[in-house]
């Protein structure tokens, strides 16, 4: 009888172990078919896509000010069917679009400022547009409408399939040195979000895997009194005088800073005419470095030579942080996932035309890129010895949330951000195909993510792991307002 009853056990766990084979197997296929859709329908929707991300490249609004281009990713989610609400965190140009109930909540995010002073046509040599100021150096045009383009996509899916769960676009303004989505974090639109995914422009393909820079910015202005400078010297007190003597000492202070920070300043005022002394002077600094502490420090050492310029000259000083951004929190797990589907995608294939237009940039920037093939691949996913040595707001929302990004190749390799040769590259189809790319990846991680509730669950308990358990979230840049005016 003991015999029998082992018997029939061990074909009652065959059967069963078949069954959940059968099922894993179906649920594998559903999810390579849904993935397959996604893909295909993004592809038709690409001229769609390419319109209005050449519309936001051609109004290249600066941080804050981005009245065109979130209006028009507003009106292009809801008329999907996303219910939108704008003016988020204090913020005109901010907005969140939703679709859905439930849980999985998956966040998109979208950025859509451009940098000012590099108005460039799309051509192959240094052209600026007549009458424009600013320029897409950065790609977020591209950024946001492929963001846009995800989003939808998964609403589609949530429709035709009767998924559980919400998909969230975040509209983020003025990633550039304004600091954006950290207003928004601070004022909680982040809070219910299960797992954040971005994506960035770049001139290779593969996923965020590399960190970046903690930052701090102000700006610091001083007060002095106006005189002739030649006829009444001794009854002027120079404020320019005070803001060169601030960056001699901070120049002197760079051989006393840990080697992998960074510090750099302009000069945004420094008077009107030679023969007035200046009452009135600004400089404009950011403090980088790979830990945010360490950031945290290295500014009230700035801060003190401002207070010893305006001591020394005769002025006063004050000044106005304008931002302030954690580093990033990099998530393995999402990484993989995200990794294997940009994979899947592969990079992007230039016409003849296209390759010509990529030698023509490459042989503009005064040093030997990597071939134009590079553009086709993926790149391994690893750590990268060297640390991105840039700087985005997406790092406090890594702080808040399990957070997952990549980068595609919208720009001809070897070219370096903020250059009039990324804005000319965002201009034309090399831009617009590599955006394709990043939404069809951020697509179908998202659909990974919907599909097994389990990799949702690791992703946590290893952002929690990572954080400790004594993680606090304060913004670096404290309880200020948002900046809406930095840029002018």
């Amino acid at each position: 009888m003991f015999k029998l009853v082992k018997l029939f056990s061990f074909v009652f766990l065959l059967l069963l172990g078949g069954s959940l084979f059968s099922q894993k197997k179906s649920s594998a296929s559903a999810s390579q078919q849904w993935k397959t859709r996604a893909q295909q329908e993004l592809l038709n929707d690409y001229d769609k896509y390419k319109t209005i991300a050449l519309q936001i490249w051609d109004y290249a609004e600066v941080g804050y000010k981005e009245v065109k281009s979130s209006a028009l990713l507003q009106q292009t989610l809801k008329e999907a069917g996303f219910s939108v609400v704008a003016g988020v965190a204090e913020i005109p140009t901010a907005f969140v679009a939703t679709y859905g109930s439930g849980e999985p909540v998956i966040g998109i995010l979208a950025e859509f400022d451009a940098l000012p002073g590099l108005s460039q046509q799309a051509v192959a040599e240094k052209l600026p547009i007549e009458g424009k100021e600013a320029g897409h150096a950065c790609g977020h045009h591209l950024f946001g409408t492929a963001s846009v383009a995800a989003g939808i996509e998964l609403k589609k899916m949530i429709e035709t399939y009767g998924w559980k769960g919400t998909v969230k676009v975040f509209g983020t303004p003025a990633e550039e040195g304004g600091s954006g989505k950290v207003y928004m974090v601070r004022a909680g639109l982040f809070r219910d979000v299960d797992v954040a995914i971005h994506w960035h422009p770049g001139d290779q393909n593969g996923t965020k895997f590399d960190g970046a820079l903690a930052n701090k910015s102000a700006k610091f202005r001083f007060y002095g009194q106006s005189a002739h400078a030649s006829a009444a010297p001794e009854k002027g007190r120079s404020s320019l005088d005070a803001v060169e003597a601030m960056n001699f000492m901070v120049n002197m202070m760079r051989e006393h800073i840990p080697s992998d920070a960074r510090i750099h300043y302009v000069i945004t005022n420094g008077g009107k005419a030679p023969n007035v002394v200046p009452d009135f002077a600004e400089v404009y600094y950011y403090v980088r470095h790979p830990n945010r502490k360490v950031v945290a420090d290295l500014f009230e050492r700035v801060v003190n030579a401002s207070t010893g310029a305006a001591t020394g000259t005769g002025t006063r000083t004050d000044y106005e942080i304008i931002g302030g951004t954690y580093d990033l929190l990099i998530n393995n797990e999402l990484a993989g996932i995200m990794q294997k589907n940009l994979v899947e995608i592969g990079g992007i294939q230039y016409t003849a035309e296209e390759k010509m237009f990529a030698e023509k940039i490459q042989g503009s920037l005064g040093f030997q890129a990597p071939p134009v093939s590079l553009a086709e691949k993926v790149k391994p996913l690893e750590r990268l010895s060297n640390l991105s040595m840039g700087s985005t707001d997406v790092g406090d929302v890594s702080w808040n949330v399990p957070t997952v990004g990549m980068v595609a190749a919208t720009w001809v390799p070897g070219t370096p951000a903020h250059s009039w040769q990324a804005v000319a590259c965002g201009g034309t189809e090399i831009g617009t195909k590599a955006m394709m790319v990043a939404a069809r990846a951020m697509t179908l991680t998202a659909i990974d993510l919907f599909h097994d509730n389990n990799l949702i669950q690791r992703a946590k308990a290893e952002f929690e792991k990572a954080r400790g358990d004594n993680f606090r979230y304060a913004p670096l840049l404290g309880d200020r307002k948002p900046a809406l005016n930095y840029r002018d």
